[in-house]
């Protein structure tokens, strides 16, 4: 049986699944991970183009479900530009492999609310960005005393349960996760009407003992907000939010955690590794000023500061986010902590997929999955290029922006309608076209290209076509 859908085989790499790292062949079609079993055995097809990957590893996609903003843009901050502004973070994160993340709105008044998060859509990936899976709500229901960066006039108490909540929200059609702090008064039938609306719930900013966690836990919280920051420390005989690793529970708890080399000591990481290393969520918690010099900045309604790449509430050293993406987070996750690759990089795929629910279209690369990854170098994991439903927006090597589409001819006049492999900014040269069929010929042409993305020589173009089949 033919199939009608262009099918794209990646060559000569590794990839991660199953939690092992294997030479292995990785097939592409409509957006999703094919499987080569059908491919071969029921179809009997084979590849229309086939992408020489030059060793490189090829990992899912990176999650990041709490990130401010980035390249000037706050999410919290601009209420006019929203659309804009989103799609511009969400075209600069796939520099860094990211493909999904959930833009977050720290503490900000009930106007702010209002304006801009009906305007964070939900939105599938592209080449115009990252998917967008929802909005990360951290703030305003948090304790004053682990407050943060966070304004504390700004600052509620959920009294009236969800109702306090819809209250400042509003609408929560565009929100995935809500962090709030379980001790403040009507936050446990506040967090069970949210975990019953399908939301992930999130304790954090907060003074709770380790008792109140297992009771936000039990009412429908299954996240922790960035571990270590903004919570008590531990303590041997009341372990609070922490003890929550170690906890006996009757799920799954998953906690953020900011490994940037500066929010989080290399100790610090390896005890929560260690401790529970099935929860673990790597996050940036990156600021508006990510991928920028050092200046002011805001966050939301706060201004801050940015000296030596490290951000703080302006006039203090309160540290205000990270300067750090995703992908360094996980360099460094993996070299403080010495655990394995695989390890290292699961933490930034498919654990936030797990903690979302979503893990059976993102964080794999399982037959099925959305087709959202990135090409990492095996050893240095610099991002080589990022992929979304099997394309490439972006490649990070030399600058070149490569869009792979297939030679084709049209059945009905056998003109030449698809010339892929636009041309880069860089200059690339563009493919020959295969020679035009007769005209009076009246048949489709399917041709087998064979590229190389590797950067040596010319470039992304094709080595070799086939010769054309009818179908």
């Amino acid at each position: 049986m033919k199939h009608n859908s262009q099918l794209t085989r990646f060559h000569n790499c590794f990839i991660l699944r199953d939690s092992k790292i294997i030479k292995e062949d990785l097939w592409v079609r409509d957006g999703k991970i094919a499987n080569p079993e059908e491919v071969f055995y029921v179809e009997q097809n084979q590849a229309d183009v086939t992408v020489n990957c030059d060793g490189q590893l090829i990992a899912p996609g990176y999650i990041d479900i709490q990130i401010n903003g980035g390249v000037g843009i706050d999410f919290s901050f601009d209420s006019e530009n929203v659309e804009d502004g989103v799609e511009k973070v969400a075209r600069e994160l796939l520099k860094y492999g990211v493909t999904s993340f959930c833009p977050t709105m720290v503490t900000s008044d009930k106007e702010k609310y209002s304006k801009i998060l009906p305007r964070i859509k939900k939105k599938q990936g592209g080449k115009h960005g990252a998917t967008i899976l929802g909005v990360h709500l951290e703030g305003p229901f948090i304790n004053t005393a682990k407050k943060g960066a966070h304004m504390s006039e700004l600052i509620r108490n959920p009294e009236k349960g969800l109702q306090s909540i819809t209250d400042m929200y509003g609408s929560l059609e565009n929100a995935i996760i809500v962090t709030l702090a379980p001790e403040l008064p009507g936050a446990l039938d506040a967090i069970k009407g949210l975990a019953a609306l399908g939301l992930r719930v999130a304790v954090g900013h907060s003074i709770a003992s380790l008792s109140e966690g297992e009771a936000a836990v039990n009412a429908g919280v299954n996240l922790i907000t960035h571990l270590f920051n903004a919570m008590l420390p531990f303590h041997h005989r009341d372990p609070g939010l922490v003890g929550l690793l170690a906890a006996t529970l009757p799920k799954q708890i998953y906690y953020g955690i900011i490994s940037d080399g500066l929010h989080t000591h290399p100790a610090s990481l390896r005890i929560a590794c260690k401790t529970n290393p099935e929860g673990l969520i790597l996050v940036s918690d990156a600021i508006a000023a990510l991928g920028l010099p050092d200046g002011d900045y805001r966050i939301g309604p706060q201004a801050m500061i940015v000296k030596n790449n490290q951000a703080y509430v302006a006039g203090t050293n309160t540290l205000c986010g990270s300067m750090a993406a995703l992908d360094e987070c996980v360099r460094v996750l993996k070299k403080s902590t010495e655990c394995s690759l695989e390890y290292a990089l699961e933490a930034a795929t498919l654990h936030p997929a797990r903690a979302l629910g979503i893990e059976h279209k993102k964080g794999t690369l399982n037959y099925g999955s959305d087709a959202d990854f990135v090409m990492l170098h095996p050893e240095s994991l610099q991002v080589h290029s990022t992929w979304i439903a099997g394309n490439t927006p972006t490649s990070n090597r030399e600058g070149n922006i490569v869009e792979l589409t297939l030679c084709a001819v049209n059945p009905t006049d056998c003109r030449p309608v698809r010339r892929g492999w636009r041309r880069s900014p860089a200059g690339l040269p563009a493919p020959t076209a295969p020679a035009r069929a007769p005209l009076r010929t009246r048949v489709a042409c399917r041709y087998t290209a064979i590229v190389d993305i590797s950067g040596r020589g010319r470039g992304p173009v094709p080595t070799a076509f086939s010769d054309p089949y009818i179908y």
